[in-house]
């Protein structure tokens, strides 16, 4: 399984979050091709309600200690309530681009 992969997994399986994007941002690193190195996290979830930003962080670290502790050099992490999500955002989350668009 792909560190981005296990990411994905153990956010799902943590937190069963309203809204996930993991994006592998390794390529804009001085890393080899293929690394998964660098992450950034985007997530809405209502385990953050209440909790203060770094204790979201902390959660979110917390889950990911595996992977922190092996390979995983930078993680960013955005952490949202439905309510901070719904004013910044709007209503619908925000889509990821697709991989396979021609535009």
């Amino acid at each position: 399984m792909s560190i981005e992969a296990a990411i994905v997994a153990k956010l799902d399986e943590r937190f069963a979050p309203k809204h996930l994007e993991v994006l592998n941002e390794s390529s804009g690193h001085n890393v080899p091709k293929d690394s998964e190195t660098h992450f950034k996290v985007v997530m809405v979830a209502a385990e953050f309600e209440g909790e203060r930003l770094i204790t979201r962080h902390r959660m979110v670290h917390e889950a990911l200690d595996l992977e922190l502790r092996s390979g995983v050099h930078a993680l960013s992490v955005h952490t949202y309530t439905s309510r901070e999500w719904q004013d910044r955002f709007g209503n619908v989350p925000m889509s990821p681009p697709c991989a396979s668009s021609s535009k």
